[in-house]
C-alpha cells in the first residue's frame, strides 16, 4: 500500500502538522532541478518533511516557520534525518519578508501562500522556480493568478496521483484503494537565467 514506504531519511521523522509525501517532494525535486549547489528556501516548515528532503540535495536551505512547536520538531527531525549542516529554521512569518536573495528555489506551504508570492519573487535569482503546495482547488487559483500577478513565467498546476498494484499469481490489478489527492503543485520560473 502507497505511504508505507518512505525514504529512510524521513523514516524516523515525527510528523506533528500535514507533512508533504515523497510522492509529491519529487515532483518538487525533479521539476525544479535543485541540486548541490542550491540556496533553496522554504516556507511553512510543519513537520519539515519537505525542508529535510531538500536539504538532503542542497547546498543550503532556509526553511520560515512561525510558529515554535513546529519549528522545534523540524529541528529535532532534521537532527535525525542528518541535515541540520544544510538545513537552518527561521523563527519568522514569511508573509512579512523573505531576508534571503539569490535563491534558486522557493517553496511556499502555507495558508495564503499566495500573499508570499511578491516575496519569493524578490528572493529569486533570474531562472529561480517558486512552488506552492496547496490543499484545495480554490488556493490552487490564487496562487497561479499571484505568480502571473508578480511578473513570473511559465507558471503550471499539477497534481500526483499514484496508484499501488497487488501483484500475485492469479492476475495483477490495481489495489482497492490508494494515495489519490493530497494537494495541488503549482510552480513557475522567473524569467530566464
Amino acid at each position: 500500500m502507497i505511504g508505507v514506504f518512505f525514504p529512510e531519511i524521513l523514516r524516523n521523522c515525527k510528523r506533528g502538522p500535514q507533512v508533504i509525501l515523497p510522492k509529491d517532494i519529487g515532483i518538487i525535486l525533479a521539476y525544479s532541478g535543485v541540486g548541490k549547489n542550491s540556496l533553496v528556501v522554504d516556507a511553512g516548515t510543519g513537520s519539515g518533511w519537505l525542508a529535510i528532503a531538500l536539504a538532503n540535495v542542497a547546498k543550503k536551505v532556509v526553511s520560515y516557520e512561525w510558529r515554535e512547536e513546529f519549528a522545534e520538531l523540524a529541528e529535532k527531525n532534521a537532527k535525525k534525518a542528518g541535515v541540520l549542516d544544510w538545513l537552518e529554521i527561521k523563527r519568522k512569518n514569511v508573509l512579512e519578508g523573505i531576508d534571503e536573495r539569490g535563491a534558486d528555489l522557493v517553496t511556499l506551504d502555507l495558508a495564503d501562500s499566495d500573499k508570499a508570492v511578491p516575496h519569493a519573487f524578490s528572493a529569486l535569482r533570474k531562472g529561480g522556480m517558486v512552488f506552492g503546495y496547496l490543499p484545495h482547488i480554490e488556493q490552487s487559483r490564487r496562487f497561479f493568478e499571484a505568480c502571473q500577478q508578480a511578473g513570473f513565467e511559465e507558471a503550471q498546476m499539477v497534481e500526483s496521483i499514484m496508484r499501488s498494484y497487488l501483484v500475485r499469481p492469479a492476475g495483477v490489478r490495481p489495489e482497492n484503494t490508494g494515495l489519490t489527492h493530497t494537494g495541488y503543485i503549482v510552480f513557475a520560473k522567473k524569467g530566464k537565467p
